[in-house]
């Protein structure tokens, strides 16, 4: 295919911190037919207390091929200011109507308020498709702020040609709230590629752990959504069972401080990695994952897991259930600290049953969660809004003109 006859697609997203959505459109970026789509990427900066994604480097390090350098926006950070996004919304609009885009993809809320009201804006006649990766309607906001989120989501689909979910829960909880309707919604689940896992031994000498210790690790940002509390009461009633049970936390946030201050009262050891590029040493060192969130939509760290075999303890929350097979691959639990430490201490003491649940989990998450289905799925979504907005174009005959 011809560059000037390639499907234009603006992505568009308010920060690539280390996270599942930045690692989706890394992914993508690397794979995604640059023959057939012209593919810009557009993006804020990541706050202090946060993290660029690992692959930004190599998205940013192509300056002559605009398909792989990241468009910085100022102003399209997470963080709400009126006269920044005041600025960064007249930079989308301008920058649609240089690129008369026929798709404009947007992902996590902020960017998509933005994005889908530029799209408007600008006249491009853009197809419109909004990724939620999860939502806000849990563990975020209450009251008034969470009414005024959904009133938002369910404006900003009225102008959305398709809403894509990461996974059923998070497509059900959204049509429960009234934001969208069922035929516009699209559900892809990530596309995952861990790196091989380095081996048990040398992933514990790399984290200084000792190799006859139970490790339980959790990956993820030291957010209020993520619960780190609920993490270190769920440690301290493990510890009361396993002693001598070792907890590794690999990730930053606003929380961090905090949360070490208080592992520090624990009657065992914490270890605190702070953000890493190698997570697959943490899953080689690891014997459970745990996750302790209010809210997730489909958690790129327990496919991550998964795939390297580690068996997970996660809150039923979101989509997990459709990542950790209950009872096969994983346990699941409430949100109770207690019940989630017995999950925990049933693995620890049957390495049998842990050992057959991650071989399950290896199967289960390769076999459905591959990069290259993301790939092909976003592909096949963005050939289809460009053949509806080709038809919608297309002069219609009649009697007079027969």
């Amino acid at each position: 295919m011809k560059s000037d006859s390639r499907i234009r697609v603006m992505e568009i997203i308010a920060r690539l911190n280390v996270g599942g959505p930045a690692t989706q459109i890394s992914g993508l970026i690397e794979r995604l037919n640059h023959r057939e789509f012209d593919h810009r990427l557009y993006t804020g900066h990541v706050e202090e207390d946060e993290a660029d994604h690992p692959g930004l480097g190599v998205l940013a390090g192509h300056p002559d091929d605009p398909a792989l350098r990241v468009h910085r926006v100022h102003g399209l950070g997470r963080a709400i200011r009126p006269s920044d996004d005041v600025r960064a919304l007249a930079h989308l609009v301008a920058a649609m109507r240089r690129f008369r885009p026929h798709v404009v993809h947007t992902r996590t809320a902020k960017a998509g308020a933005l994005g889908r009201l530029a799209s408007v804006l600008s006249g491009a006649g853009s197809a419109r498709v909004h990724t939620f990766h999860g939502h806000l309607l849990d563990g975020y906001f209450t009251g008034a702020k969470r009414a005024a989120y959904v009133r938002a989501e369910r404006a900003l689909a009225t102008v959305s040609h398709r809403l894509v979910t990461v996974g059923d829960r998070v497509r059900e909880d959204l049509l429960a709230a009234g934001i969208g309707r069922p035929g516009q919604y699209v559900v892809i689940p990530p596309g995952v590629g861990l790196r091989p896992p380095p081996s048990r031994e040398t992933a514990r000498k790399d984290l200084d752990l000792p190799m006859d210790a139970p490790v339980v690790a959790f990956l993820g940002r030291l957010t209020k959504v993520k619960r780190p509390d609920r993490l270190l009461a769920t440690a301290e009633a493990v510890l009361g069972w396993v002693p001598g049970c070792r907890f590794v936390v690999c990730g930053g946030g606003e929380l961090r401080e905090e949360t070490e201050r208080a592992a520090a009262r624990l009657p065992g050891p914490v270890v605190f990695t702070g953000w890493r590029g190698d997570t697959e040493t943490v899953y080689a060192a690891a014997d459970v994952v745990l996750l302790t969130s209010d809210n997730e939509g489909t958690p790129l760290t327990l496919i991550e897991a998964g795939m390297a075999g580690v068996p997970v303890v996660a809150t039923r929350v979101g989509s997990v259930g459709e990542v950790v097979l209950d009872g096969r691959t994983g346990l699941l639990a409430g949100r109770d600290p207690a019940e989630l430490a017995g999950h925990v201490v049933r693995l620890l003491t049957d390495p049998g049953l842990a050992r057959t649940m991650g071989e399950a989990a290896r199967r289960w998450t390769t076999s459905s969660y591959a990069v290259e289905r993301l790939v092909s799925d976003t592909e096949a979504l963005y050939r289809a809004l460009h053949r509806a907005a080709a038809r919608d174009r297309r002069p219609q005959t009649t009697e007079v003109d027969r």
